[in-house]
């Protein structure tokens, strides 16, 4: 498959202003970018009553067939994509590389035939790999493209933490995960 450029949506030039990816490269339906989105973040680390909240919640937007936009990278995140790659609802998944030699993976196929699949990065050639600065530039895209976001659980002093800052002073909605712990437990 031949990564092609999509037009940038207008909210990310007006959420993160100067630091706009020059191109967005995209594998798959370039339509749902119109679609309301939910961002979907969960940090590595994540204590086991916010994780089955985090499984709750991804049935529940799957049922409801909300687009779900993610990088779908921490282990959490990735269970999350099976659950919602059995639904029927759109998904969005961005990784924190680049699509050029991007091999897809077998589960992702149907929906990506269905239509239901877009795979979409700010990242022309490199990395190949995901680094540190790559999923930072790459939740900060996510964020900045959703409608609302669901944040299932952010380590203390992580860099989800400093995301939920962002969301918070770009104004998008923050839906809730009802066995998730607050982002600054007491």
């Amino acid at each position: 498959m031949t990564p092609f450029q999509v037009r940038r949506p207008g909210q990310l030039d007006e959420r993160v202003g100067a630091h706009t990816p020059s191109k967005l490269l995209a594998i798959g339906n370039e339509a749902l970018l119109s679609d309301h989105k939910v961002a979907f973040f969960c940090s590595s680390r994540c204590p086991g009553d916010a994780i089955l909240g985090a499984y709750d919640s991804a049935r529940k937007l799957r049922d409801d067939g909300v687009t779900v936009i993610s990088g779908f990278h921490s282990p959490v995140e990735k269970e999350c994509l099976r659950i919602l790659l059995r639904g029927k609802q759109p998904i969005i998944i961005c990784p924190a590389r680049a699509l050029e030699k991007f091999r897809l993976p077998a589960d992702w196929r149907k929906a990506l035939d269905a239509g239901r699949l877009l795979i979409l990065s700010p990242f022309e050639k490199y990395p190949r790999r995901p680094t540190t600065e790559s999923a930072r530039q790459r939740n900060e895209l996510v964020a900045a493209l959703s409608d609302d976001a669901l944040i299932i659980y952010a380590t203390p002093g992580g860099s989800l933490e400093r995301l939920a800052e962002l969301v918070d002073r770009w104004g998008i909605p923050r839906r809730k995960n009802k066995d998730a712990k607050p982002l600054n437990p007491a």
